[in-house]
């Protein structure tokens, strides 16, 4: 039987089964259906707090947004149990509701004040010390690391010439996210000095300042570099400088010293139905902050008063400008679907294409943890700015942002209405077929590779390849053919195409899907093509081929332990031999018998958590008088799966 992918989707991180590589992935699920076009009568969609909005001007906002929450939790089979929300105007949390269950078990309903996990926002508070030690002359943006952090260490000599800028803007060219205990049930303290180590066992996969990529581990950095410059913790400056400033009492880091949140302060995470513990996230620059959307409204507040709140100075007008900055202008390679996002420093966005549809500036921050999905807006002029969170990822969160916000500011006169939807069909056939075989191949990505396939008669196909060892269709795409508009589409499908563009000498492929509301197009590259290679593995790679692993330095206590064991695979793709295949995911090319790199360079989101592979010669666990293999992803260490088929002999 064949399995399949939705097209609309890809890469559909939020459809997978959780594992610790694609839990702080992009969600890319939008609404199911089309969003409500009118707001609706009395009060039928209010949540759990019937907290009607203390401005008038957002009415309907309010209600189309509690009638497609409430449309989504009510939906058979959703996976989100809770849903909460906050919208700012001026300087007015005007609407704050919670809905849904934070504990379905139990009967405990959703409250406002209930913490959720907000995944990467928390980029933003790291982010905002970085430029609080800046306006004190503690750093520079274009500063070198090592300058500042003498410890930091990398394989590759360029690692040198990383800056502050790169760190905050995703241009380092660090391997990605160091996953090892990154998700717990408890809290797992020293994750950023393991992620110091297991950078300087690493090389780059980029030179800095070539592109941007998606790096979780240049904010971890951050953590130590917080405490070489003040001699602090960096979750205790946080308090200092930012929490306690602003009145987040409901906001802070699950640190070791304290205990689990009490219950019915927080909303529970459900996997596979099943309610589980607070989760964890022991990355706090990264991804680890908790809060509330109404405590979020406290930043929002600091980023409208351009760095002030309530009168008190918190960081510099210029730093806020700064962040507000589109960052491309500072890499040397574009993003070929740079339209769809553009980074700031922090910021996920700075020209969010959801409300400037509307012909509104907004600076958008995403955050996803293996159960939470969060976004979070500041649009600058009308003086907006919204939360949105929930224990899952097919509610909508992106789509409700930007249709509450889009709302929001024609009812306060800053826009005269809203930007109409996108009527989209197929566009005719091209007039002419350039030569297809040059596109034809396997396409390298973080998550599996891609393989287009060119026919006769001029047509494409597109699979994937899959977690079980083979290829897959793709929901929704039969036979691509090129287009009018140079892109490639599939009959009856008016909503999603594939591109092809070669930038910096990379050859890419791209997908462009209509968003979830029908807006704008969301342009993503999918991966980059890799060609064949002349030779075929050595044979210290092929006597590895089948083997399995399984991990040995994973803490007892960290989520993907606890919920199922880390493992991982070597093969080979008969369709590109000489690459190894880790686990089903990533093709690497052989260094030498020992070591094999990174080969990608994918701008955005599809190159963003490459590995690389180290061999070393051990004593045998199971037998201390003979010698066998061990194998080394940045801090993992695996070992051969014990009766495994295909393991390595030992010596």
């Amino acid at each position: 039987m064949t399995a399949t992918h939705d097209f609309a989707g890809l890469p559909a991180a939020s459809r997978r089964p959780m594992t610790r590589r694609h839990c702080l992935n992009l969600a890319t699920a939008g609404l199911a259906g089309s969003m409500l076009q009118a707001c609706g009568g009395g009060n039928s969609g209010a949540g759990n707090v019937a907290a009607l909005p203390s401005d008038t001007t957002v009415c309907e906002a309010v209600r189309w947004c509690r009638e497609a929450i409430q449309a989504t939790l009510s939906r058979s089979g959703s996976s989100t149990t809770a849903v909460s929300v906050a919208l700012l105007a001026d300087d007015r949390v005007v609407w704050q509701e919670a809905f849904g269950h934070a504990d379905r078990e139990r009967g405990v309903l959703a409250a406002p004040e209930m913490r959720v996990n907000v995944g990467s926002v928390s980029k933003m508070f790291a982010t905002l010390v970085i430029m609080i030690l800046r306006d004190r002359g503690k750093l520079a943006l274009e500063q070198p690391v090592v300058e500042l952090l003498p410890s930091f260490r990398m394989r590759s000599p360029g690692f040198t010439r990383i800056t502050v800028r790169h760190l905050l803007s995703h241009a380092s060219g660090m391997p990605g996210t160091n996953y090892r205990n990154a998700f717990a049930f408890v809290p797992i303290a020293d994750y950023a000095q393991d992620t110091m180590q297991a950078l300087s066992q690493s090389h780059l996969k980029h030179e800095p300042g070539e592109l941007a990529v998606y790096c979780n581990d240049g904010f971890t950095l951050l953590e130590p570099l917080v405490r070489e410059l003040t001699g602090k913790d960096f979750t205790d400056f946080v308090q200092e400088e930012i929490f306690d400033p602003l009145g987040m009492r409901l906001t802070g880091y699950p640190v070791a010293h304290l205990p689990h949140l009490p219950e019915g302060t927080f909303v529970h995470p459900y996997y596979e139905g099943k309610r589980r513990p607070q989760e964890m996230m022991p990355g706090y620059a990264t991804g680890g902050a908790f809060s509330t959307p109404g405590d979020m409204m406290k930043l929002a507040r600091l980023f409208l008063d351009r760095g002030t709140f309530q009168g008190r100075r918190i960081v510099s007008a210029e730093a806020i400008r700064l962040m507000g900055e589109d960052q491309s202008a500072h890499v040397r390679i574009s993003n070929p679907a740079a339209s769809s996002m553009t980074w700031g420093l922090g910021w996920d966005d700075v020209r969010q294409q959801g409300v400037a549809a509307g012909g509104l500036q907004g600076w958008q921050k995403g955050g996803d943890t293996c159960f939470f999905s969060s976004r979070f807006f500041v649009l600058p002029e009308p003086r907006l700015a919204m939360m949105i969170s929930g224990n899952g990822f097919d509610y909508g969160a992106l789509a409700l942002a930007e249709g509450v916000l889009l709302r929001a500011a024609r009812e306060r006169r800053a826009i005269a209405s809203l930007p109409p939807a996108i009527v989209s069909t197929v566009p005719p056939l091209a007039s002419s077929t350039a030569d297809i075989s040059k596109l034809a191949g396997i396409y390298a990505s973080e998550s599996g590779p891609l393989k287009i396939v060119a026919a006769r008669d001029g047509s494409l196909t597109l699979s994937l390849w899959s977690a079980a060892g083979h290829w897959e269709s793709v929901q929704g795409i039969g036979e691509l053919r090129e287009r009018s508009d140079g892109s490639w589409w599939s009959d009856g499908n008016a909503v999603a195409c594939i591109r092809f563009q070669t930038v910096g000498g990379h050859s890419y492929l791209m997908s462009r899907v209509l968003s979830g509301n029908r807006l704008y197009w969301n342009g993503t590259v999918l991966g980059e093509r890799l060609p064949p290679l002349e030779a075929s593995l050595p044979e210290a790679w092929r006597a590895r081929v089948g083997s399995r692993w399984v991990c040995t330095n994973e803490s007892p206590q960290s989520m993907v332990k606890l919920l199922g064991p880390t493992t991982g695979t070597i093969g080979e793709l008969a369709e590109l031999a000489g690459y190894v295949l880790w686990n089903n995911k990533q093709l690497l090319r052989v260094l030498d018998d020992f070591t094999a790199g990174m080969t990608i360079k994918v701008p955005g989101f599809a190159g963003r958590d490459l590995v690389e592979l180290r061999m070393a010669t051990v004593q045998d666990p199971t037998d201390f008088r003979r010698l066998s293999e061990e194998l080394r992803e940045g801090s993992f260490v695996f070992q051969p799966e014990p009766n495994a088929q295909g393991r390595p002999p030992s010596s």
